[in-house]
């Protein structure tokens, strides 16, 4: 009786697993054919699309969890975690690791894709004369940008939270980061703006005419600095980041510790280097990391600015004109795994912080 009874649970559960999702992949798909064939105004379409999405994806999981739930509990502390995770895991499989896997299997072929040419798009990736230059670029932006953003933010949290006017300084900061590099990039075009003779409509220039000198032309004619005008761009966007970060570590950090220190005689300084940078330690490299990240695949301000012109070309630029301007798939993907191989390395020192941290 015992064996039939086990036999019977487990028939059950087996029509359950398939039966419910069964149902419930139905009725979204005939909610699909509805919104495909609707004649509702597309506003309205658009509304209802967007409340099918959110509630059909709490009925998904909420139709898995169901499920599981009638499970032995030793089966279901076994299956839960994956019935969370998996779809997200095989999302991002399908939009991130297969389009990798591809784009490494296309960087061993010719322009067209038709023919195996081995390392050769590898050899001519890194003796090609613009490539050199777009990596002395790209190591340009990883140094000075990732130094200033990280230096000015850390400053401006230093002072800030002495300051009566903290909340208002740091919203000031803080505002670039609400803007996307594409409108930064716009924003930063009026201020570089330049046009020969003395009528100067840009706001740099303006103040460079005002005050009696000649304009410039930023980001094209002034060579080689119209790199660390852009990079001056990124600074503007991230030191508001930075800031904020180092802001909450700072508060973190035990008043009673600090005060002690300059009981002991410690001046502001040596309790600076003493304190409080040993104690944010790791959200210093985390911060670190996050900028070289940004820097590392730097792509709009530049495409906006200058659109890689007068020696401002970084990877992720060559890698955009040679793959959708020259429909060179071979080199265009060779430049996008040289990219690829370059952020690993940080992102994994990224992630052993935040396992240090115990962020995940």
């Amino acid at each position: 009786m015992q064996v039939q009874a086990k036999k019977g649970n487990t028939l059950r559960l087996l029509v359950l697993s398939v039966m419910v999702p069964g149902l419930n992949a139905g009725l979204h798909g005939l909610i699909f054919l509805f919104f495909r064939n609707s004649t509702l105004p597309p506003v309205a379409n658009a509304v209802l699309a967007i409340i099918w999405g959110a509630l059909g994806i709490y009925s998904i999981y909420f139709t898995f969890n169901w499920v599981v739930e009638q499970y032995p509990d030793r089966w279901k502390r076994r299956i839960l975690p994956f019935v969370f995770i998996g779809p997200a895991v095989l999302l991002l499989g399908w939009l991130l690791v297969l389009p990798a896997l591809r784009t490494l299997y296309l960087s061993f072929f010719d322009a067209s894709s038709t023919s195996f040419v081995g390392l050769s798009n590898y050899a001519a990736v890194f003796t090609d004369r613009l490539l050199a230059v777009a990596l002395r670029n790209n190591l340009l932006w990883v140094f000075v940008g990732t130094f200033f953003c990280v230096a000015l933010g850390l400053l401006i949290a230093i002072l800030a939270d002495r300051s009566s006017f903290e909340r208002l300084a740091k919203a000031i900061i803080f505002m670039p980061m609400a803007i996307s590099f594409v409108a930064a990039g716009v924003i930063w075009k009026f201020i570089y703006y330049y046009q020969p003779g003395d009528q100067q409509v840009g706001l740099l220039n303006a103040f460079v005419v005002a005050f009696g000198g000649q304009p410039q032309a930023w980001v094209s004619m002034v060579q080689p600095w119209n790199n660390l005008f852009l990079i001056a761009i990124l600074i503007w966007m991230q030191t508001g980041f930075a800031m904020v970060i180092f802001s909450a570590a700072i508060k973190g950090i035990p008043e009673d510790m600090l005060e002690a220190a300059r009981m002991d005689g410690a001046g502001e300084v040596r309790v600076f280097f003493s304190i409080i940078i040993p104690t944010i330690a790791g959200t210093l490299l985390s911060v670190t990391t996050t900028i070289i990240v940004f820097t590392l695949k730097i792509f709009d301000v530049v495409m906006i600015m200058t659109g890689g012109q007068y020696n401002t070309d970084v990877v992720a630029t060559q890698f955009y004109r040679q793959l959708f301007m020259f429909q060179n798939a071979g080199y265009g993907s060779t430049l996008a795994i040289v990219l690829l191989i370059a952020v690993i390395p940080v992102i994994v020192i990224n992630l052993r912080q935040f396992r240090r941290q115990e962020g995940y």
